[in-house]
């Protein structure tokens, strides 16, 4: 009995691994594919619409699983909407500053992934476990041991390297781009958003200790509020002349839809499996990650071109990871894996949709 015990949690963190691993790969490379597609004078989609539209199904997402919690009953799901949301104004706009932190991230990582290709994004995002471990130290006062900043240094290295290389092949193709500070925007925006997931992370974290709040779906729902307002208002602010002339979903492809789809139920598939895997297995995961995306960067997309550089700087990004991840192994973790933000309760059926996630022991936070 304790075998098939065994083989069955084995083959749940497997598949965990592999569902992790699918599921950051194809966001980051899904999102560089429908930002590179320029050729044919097409326009591209509205970057600021596909937050707005990935913003409004996480939503759906958090009001169906409410729904559910409240056995199909609408009038208990307006009921806790109004009690616990409406009613409670003060509870609720606690998520205002994480919610458009959210939102500034997601819209930074779009302008990231035009100008960067996905595998120097995927190693210079690396950095949000850098910022993450420096708010939680500044916010939480939480503890950061020696191995962990020696961790943190190897991650500092690789990335620098990674950005020496980046900058020796522009130099080496002797080709004046069309933008010849398109790659400084992308490394701004990769570090922006590094920043906005680490002090969001933390500060949601900090949040939800602190709150009386007990139920993690009513917060996802109090957030998207915020996300959907905001999202709103980086349309109407940035891309109203935009949208008013070519349409809100002008550029749409089968490939955004994909996108908006993997930002939406990407924390959900997350939460799903995550109770599963522990750090060393996400480190695991994110190194795996890293690779395949290096690699449909050279192969698919054809926007990398590897070098000794480049390919030794992914390699200490890998080994901070798998560093920090080691000493993290039996003490709380946060770190963030995409753009979203995800909240599981482990006193609670329901998995939340938002996908950087902190693993702590009440409530968790993904």
């Amino acid at each position: 009995m304790e075998k098939h015990t065994m083989l069955g949690q084995n083959t749940l963190r497997y598949f965990s691994l592999f569902i992790l691993t699918l599921q950051t790969t194809l966001t980051v490379l899904a999102m560089r594919y429908s930002r590179k597609q320029t050729e044919g004078g097409k326009d591209l989609y509205i970057a600021t619409t596909l937050v707005l539209v990935s913003e409004l199904i996480k939503f759906m997402f958090c009001l169906i699983l409410l729904l559910i919690q409240k056995s199909g009953s609408i009038e208990q799901l307006l009921k806790a909407l109004g009690s616990e949301v409406i009613f409670k104004p003060s509870e609720t706009v606690k998520l205002a500053i994480p919610s458009s932190l959210y939102t500034i991230q997601n819209n930074l990582i779009l302008l990231a992934l035009s100008s960067l290709d996905a595998a120097t994004f995927q190693v210079t995002y690396q950095l949000k476990i850098l910022t993450t471990a420096f708010f939680s130290v500044l916010l939480l006062r939480k503890d950061i041991k020696a191995f962990q900043w020696l961790a943190l240094i190897v991650l500092m290295s690789g990335v620098i390297l990674v950005q020496f290389s980046s900058d020796g092949k522009q130099k080496e193709a002797n080709i004046v781009p069309s933008n010849p500070h398109k790659h400084l925007i992308g490394m701004l925006a990769v570090v922006a958003s590094s920043l906005s997931s680490g002090f969001a992370g933390v500060y949601y974290e900090k949040l939800l200790k602190e709150s009386a709040q007990p139920s993690v779906i009513i917060r996802n729902i109090q957030l998207g509020i915020f996300s959907i307002i905001f999202g709103t208002a980086g349309v109407v602010i940035n891309d109203w002349d935009k949208v008013s002339q070519r349409g809100f979903f002008d550029g749409y492809t089968s490939v955004v839809w994909l996108v908006i789809m993997l930002q939406a139920m990407g924390g959900l598939v997350v939460a799903a499996v995550i109770k599963y895997a522990d750090n060393i297995l996400k480190g695991f995961a994110t190194s795996v990650s890293i690779i395949l995306s290096c690699l449909c960067s050279y192969v698919v997309l054809h926007d990398l071109n590897l070098d000794l550089t480049f390919v030794l700087g992914t390699g200490l990004v890998i080994l901070a990871t798998f560093m920090y991840g080691i000493q993290s192994h039996n003490t709380p973790f946060i770190g963030s894996n995409s753009s979203n933000n995800l909240i599981v309760d482990k006193d609670e059926n329901e998995d939340i949709s938002r996908a950087s996630y902190t693993k702590a022991e009440k409530p968790k936070i993904l």
